[in-house]
């Protein structure tokens, strides 16, 4: 008869960004030992609160399924002598399998007769097999910074404290971590008693409700939402959506109650960011806004616990606002006394990296790069000084009282203090870009200057980094280098910009050199640099939805100019799909076999001799100079479609005559009639990856 079976893991406070990974690892290796084990269930149900990660297996089949199994042995001539008789191999086979030699069966294996074995397990009992599963489970689980505790080598998010493994009624017992399992639990941790027993594991979800405990997230997200919108409309506003922030507060609650808290109207003159950053940021407050998107003198907060003396929990709640609100006040206030253009020089003092020197230094890099980009693309005299003094203030705010205590500020204040001095507006919409993207979904900055400075911004920090050796290595990115160049990748491909990655490369390079910054040679870091950056272009074109072969066809060629990338990437997909590309394909992957190993040949028209080739060099001919431009133009397109002219001829070519004939000269020449093809032919890619 089928049961529930329940295995719940009580802790100390669980990170709330642990959970959950935590939960999705716990399914995922539920569902696999569950298959390993051969147990049939209905449902895996998978919950998470602060105290604890719980497994839930709804109606988990009684016993194993039997197993029934074929197990290929010898060969039949090595099975059996000429007179059929058994031989040491069959028997051994036989022994092996625990079978008799009669039992043995012949089948064939692409068309080679083999003996087989065929063996049955019986099925045991499901109890028998979950003290281990349970155990399993837990061992599987890992996390960003386990931590140890007394004198146990085992590691976990944070202390275990308590074990429940219940299948049906039934205790399933073992021992972990000096614990026995048992069927008690722990509810709130200061609305119930400390001991909740649990006597049946489909009873779970209940008996804790009745304890303070909503165990299920999915639960407490739509508990919360619910709350959070009545609480708002009460005030004419609402709160917009923010799924990192409730998803960090539904893992810190068990059981949910929103209250609404007011800010005090003299700290509503200071930056919205100044108000919501410590909101959000330090205190897991929502903050509320009015229909049209102003921010009211409201937040929501979310209590752990219930409704019982909400006015004080209210009360304190506003007051550890009220205390960093007046220290955001004062910044501001000092702040704005000294010109953002005065801090610069206090940035000497402000260590980048012990090996890449200071942020003063730093942003004379980001000058020179932001300069060389600026004229590479041929900007006027009057926006690149923009863009140079938005490079020069970009850092300022750094040494400012407001970003020294609300480090998620900087940018924000810079662009506020830049406009409060008068700056002109491109510097101040600049300085507030430059950082753009923060994270993974943020905005691509808009501006020129912004886009020019994020650029130098970002690209300083990897090349800095890989030339003192700094590397992301598998899971370790420690100082968000791939977030960065992921950034970059974005930034000019919405640009459309053709810039050279590999003179960009080498420009911040040259301006740690002229800095007298020691770092490896740059031959020895430029093919990880651009192999670095090939792998976040992949990434990027892949999530556009191109496939990935495509994507390989054309980065084999080099991915140096971004947005040329990206447009052969986009054609080359459209004509993979029109019906004269498999024509175009063969007639590509033909001249390619035969010239990739033979060295690049002139091609000399005295030589050719037959019609054909005739008509295929001057096909080529006829068009060279109209496909060159196209190239030049980025009208790929157009170039694959001059290209595609030759492959009649090329077939024509094929049918004429032999390429690898026994004259050297001849040979050769044809060679170079191919080569020429395959420059042409493969306009859009390394064509090869395709066949």
């Amino acid at each position: 008869m089928a049961k529930d079976f329940l295995l719940e893991i009580g802790t100390e406070e669980i990170p709330a960004k642990f959970s959950p990974g935590a939960m999705k690892q716990l399914e995922e290796q539920a569902s696999k030992r569950l298959e390993e084990l051969r147990l049939s269930y209905s449902k895996l149900e998978i919950y998470a609160t602060p105290r604890r990660l719980a497994l839930l297996v709804r109606d988990l089949q009684d016993k194993q399924e039997d197993l029934l199994t074929e197990v290929k042995g010898p060969a039949v001539k090595a099975a059996y002598d000429a007179k059929g008789v058994p031989t040491k191999a069959a028997q051994g086979f036989a022994k092996g399998q625990g079978v008799t030699v009669e039992d043995l069966f012949v089948q064939e294996v692409n068309s080679v007769p083999y003996v087989f074995a065929r063996k049955s397990e019986i099925g045991v009992e499901t109890a028998t097999l979950l003290p281990q599963l349970a155990q399993d489970m837990i061992h599987a689980l890992h996390f960003p910074k386990p931590m140890r505790w007394g004198d146990l080598d085992f590691r976990f998010a944070r202390p275990i404290r308590w074990l429940v493994a219940l299948y049906g009624t039934e205790v399933v017992n073992f021992e972990f971590v000096g614990l026995e399992s048992g069927r008690s639990t722990r509810g709130h941790r200061t609305l119930a008693k400390d001991s909740v027993l649990i006597e049946n594991a489909s009873d779970y979800g209940e008996v804790l409700r009745k304890a303070y405990v909503i165990v299920d997230p999915a639960e407490r997200k739509v508990t919360i939402q619910t709350q959070i919108k009545a609480l708002a409309e009460k005030v004419g506003g609402e709160v917009p959506d923010d799924e990192e922030l409730l998803e960090e507060v539904i893992h810190i609650v068990e059981y949910p109650t929103a209250l609404l808290g007011e800010v005090a109207d003299r700290y509503m003159h200071l930056p919205e960011a100044v108000i919501t950053t410590p909101m959000r940021e330090h205190q897991r407050y929502f903050p509320v806004r009015s229909k049209e998107g102003k921010l009211l003198p409201y937040f929501i907060t979310v209590r752990n616990g219930d409704a019982f003396a909400l006015d004080v929990v209210k009360a304190g709640n506003e007051k550890v606002l009220k205390a960093r609100l007046e220290d955001a006040a004062f910044y501001y206030r000092e702040d704005q006394k000294v010109p953002l253009s005065e801090l610069v020089s206090k940035l000497k003092k402000v260590v980048y990296h012990e090996k890449l020197g200071t942020v003063e230094q730093r942003v004379e890099r980001l000058r020179r790069l932001s300069r060389f980009i600026a004229e590479t693309l041929g900007y006027a005299k009057s926006l690149t000084e923009n863009i140079d003094r938005t490079a020069y203030l970009a850092k300022a705010d750094l040494v400012t009282l407001m970003v020294s205590d609300f480090p998620e500020l900087q940018g924000i204040m810079g662009a506020d203090y830049a406009r409060a001095n008068g700056e002109n507006p491109v510097v101040c919409q600049g300085i507030f870009e430059h950082y753009q993207p923060r994270f993974a979904g943020d905005s691509l900055p808009v501006s020129e200057a912004g886009r020019v400075v994020s650029i130098a911004d970002k690209l300083d920090a990897i090349v800095g980094a890989f030339g003192i050796g700094i590397q992301p290595t598998g899971s370790q990115d420690p100082y968000a280098l791939r977030r960065q160049a992921q950034g970059i990748v974005a930034i000019l491909l919405e640009s459309g910009w053709n810039l050279s990655l590999t003179e960009l490369l080498q420009e911040a390079y040259r301006s740690f050199r002229e800095q007298g910054t020691s770092l490896l040679p740059l031959e020895e870091i430029m093919k990880l640099l651009q192999d670095f950056f090939q792998q976040r272009l992949r990434f990027v074109l892949q999530e556009q939805g191109l496939r990935y072969d495509t994507v390989d066809s054309v980065l084999a060629q080099g991915g140096d100019q971004l947005n040329c990338v990206l447009q052969k990437a986009q054609v080359l997909a459209e004509k993979r799909e029109e019906e004269g590309f498999v024509s175009y394909l063969q007639a590509y992957t033909r001249c390619f076999n035969l010239t990739k190993k033979e060295s690049e040949q002139n091609l000399n028209s005295n030589l050719l001799v037959d019609a054909s080739e005739v008509a295929l060099e001057k096909g080529i001919a006829q068009r060279r100079e109209r496909f060159v431009k196209a190239l030049n133009d980025g009208s790929f397109g157009e170039a694959y479609q001059l290209a595609g002219e030759l492959v009649p001829l090329i077939e024509a070519l094929f049918q004429a005559v032999m390429i690898m004939v026994e004259d050297v000269n001849l040979k050769n020449n044809r060679l170079a009639l191919l080569g020429e093809c395959v420059k042409m032919l493969g306009c859009l890619g390394e064509l090869s990856v395709l066949a």
